[in-house]
């Protein structure tokens, strides 16, 4: 068999959402990064295989932006269909044009070495190109869900619920358990123009009346996308996964089974499109970092002075014994909208060189409940990937970098889009100290230092189409890029049959002349830059007539004595609104 050795800066393993944000904000710094995924697929439980939406706060404005919004938008834009085939290309592309990037798929990592209490390579066989792949790194970050490094490397983890003493947790056990929450086999149903018949495979479970789905409301229009299909909290949610595969798959056909010939259910003309053969997981290995995140942390606010990320889902637990639970299948707590996430529970406790992003970071089981959502698991995700860049700048340990380098670390991820509650940005210094002027309007709102509103202020600037804001320096300025932040709508809402819900990443189950994707109608659509020269006159730097991007980074390489920002359409919207318009020295 084939052999090969790769020597990186950066090795992340797992490529689901979490993961690929750490790979590529980590890449996008200059970083030697390679990322290492055991499917043929990116996203992990949100990719083809396995079908889950995004999901993250749920509080007025709190929509995650960053690199997850960044792909949200591409796949409104690129995917009108919702076709899960288009968005693992969008996923698949991000991956593919990040320079200083190597993506290493179908390879999944069971070995590694180690020096001292540091990871020196990790190993993974490809089965597709029957070839070792082994890959050395000064940093590792471990968003494989299941934690495979854990038990390679020795690193401190836990598995299952805590002792409600333990943590003084409400929602805790009475006494500390194995138990986790289970897995899931989504199914996906399309409605046609004409009856469609069902036939079950024989090994389907049965299921012949609503009273056996009690407390499983089983309607397959709108957002519902069978989360409840659940196993395997009872049992070892890593080595009984094949097992659970099995019964989950009767199950699923013996629901669609019992929606199509099982009384009536409106789903005549409705037939099964997919049926999901790879179970995503909720729960496994947690590890151990410097804090535990707890229910009382989350409960306070999460106000911590290394915050990098950010929850608001619920503290959503799903009950162990899955389907098979005569009560209703989760609990639902309340949270505050946003809490702060600290960076301490995102680095090993006892393996120095090793960060983690997603469902496995340092939580409590009831933490967990909430912090395990995609959108959240990917503003872990770009924190680490932020995070490792300073790390090998500094050449230390990710816990060197608390206290004195979080607001360095803070500032990037700000700089990057990535909202962190009560942490303002920092105007660049070239448009801090000049002269703001706009035709309309009033411009200051956009040196705040918060780029998206924020309870009942604003922060943004709107003008109508034509419209110019301006900077106006003391002398010629040497200007390298202008960063702007338009207004993506981080309210928005889906189209036709979830248009009561908030916008997913992908439809649920798919009716008849559902309107197409699109992108925000508040985006500004169209825009031109222009600079000063020394005659006093305008000249052209750069116009865009097709963005669908939020935050838009512009180079340039020019000496001005002024610069000005025309936003001139929008793809709805009657007003320009932007958060943020910046040169930069």
């Amino acid at each position: 068999m084939r052999e090969l050795t790769h020597k990186v800066d950066f090795c992340v393993v797992g490529g689901g959402i979490a993961g690929l944000c750490a790979a590529v904000s980590a890449a996008r710094q200059g970083l030697q990064v390679i990322l290492v995924h055991d499917r043929p697929v990116l996203g992990g439980n949100a990719s083809s295989e396995i079908r889950m939406w995004l999901c993250g706060a749920t509080g007025a404005n709190l929509r995650e932006t960053g690199i997850v919004e960044e792909l949200a938008l591409e796949n409104n834009y690129r995917n009108p269909g919702s076709n899960f085939s288009i968005w693992d290309s969008v996923l698949y592309q991000l991956a593919r044009e990040c320079g200083n990037l190597t993506v290493l798929m179908n390879c999944s990592v069971n070995s590694l070495s180690m020096d001292g209490t540091r990871i020196a390579t990790v190993r993974g066989w490809q089965t597709t190109s029957e070839t070792w792949h082994t890959v050395a790194a000064g940093w590792f970050a471990d968003c494989s869900g299941d934690s495979i490094l854990a038990p390679l490397s020795g690193a401190e983890f836990r598995l299952g619920r805590e002792a409600a003493a333990e943590f003084g947790e409400t929602l805790g056990q009475p006494a500390a358990d194995q138990q986790t929450m289970g897995m899931s086999c989504l199914l996906q149903a399309r409605e046609t123009d004409s009856p469609k018949t069902f036939i079950p495979p024989r090994w389907a479970k049965k299921i012949t009346l609503d009273e056996q789905l009690a407390e499983r409301g089983h309607g397959f229009t709108g957002l519902n996308n069978f989360w409840w299909l659940e196993l395997g909290g009872n049992r070892d949610s890593i080595h009984d996964t094949e097992e659970l595969r099995h019964e989950l798959l009767a199950l699923a056909f013996g629901v669609w089974d019992h929606i199509k010939n099982q009384g009536e259910h409106g789903a005549e003309n409705w037939e099964l499109e997919w049926v999901g053969f790879l179970p995503g997981k909720r729960e496994s290995r947690r590890y151990v970092g410097d804090h535990i995140l707890c229910e009382a942390d989350i409960l306070a606010g999460g106000v911590f002075p290394d915050v990098v990320a950010y929850g608001g889902w619920p503290l959503d637990d799903h009950h162990p014994d899955g389907f098979y639970y005569a009560g209703p299948p989760n609990t639902i707590g309340k949270v505050p909208q946003p809490y702060g996430i600290p960076y301490r529970c995102l680095y090993s406790k006892n393996i120095t060189n090793l960060f983690f992003a997603g469902r496995n970071i340092s939580t409590t089981h009831v933490g967990l409940s909430s912090t395990r959502v995609m959108l959240t698991c990917g503003l872990l995700g770009q924190a680490v990937g932020t995070a490792a860049a300073i790390a090998c700048r500094e050449n230390c340990p990710p816990r060197a970098l608390f206290p004195a380098l979080i607001p360095e670390l803070q500032q990037r991820l700000l700089a990057a889009d990535c909202y962190l509650p009560g942490v303002p940005r920092v105007i660049a210094p070239l448009a801090a100290g000049a002269e703001l002027l706009a035709s309309e309007g009033d411009p200051e709102p956009l040196r705040s230092g918060f780029d998206r509103p924020v309870g009942e202020i604003d922060h943004g600037w709107r003008g109508q189409p034509g419209a110019w804001l301006e900077y106006r320096f003391a002398g010629r300025r040497n200007i390298k890029a202008v960063r702007m932040v338009f207004d993506s709508d981080l309210n928005r809402q889906g189209q036709g049959a979830c248009a009561n819900h908030w916008e997913k990443n992908i439809l649920s189950n798919f009716p008849l002349r559902q309107p197409p994707r699109r992108p925000p109608a508040t985006l500004v659509r169209s825009y031109r830059l222009e600079g000063r020269d020394d005659t006093g006159a305008w000249r052209t730097l750069y116009q865009e007539d097709h963005n669908y991007q939020r935050m838009v980074r512009i180079p340039l390489d020019c000496s001005l004595s002024a610069i000005r920002l025309i936003p001139l359409s929008t793809w709805g919207a009657e007003d320009c609104h932007l958060f943020a318009f910046e040169p930069e020295e």
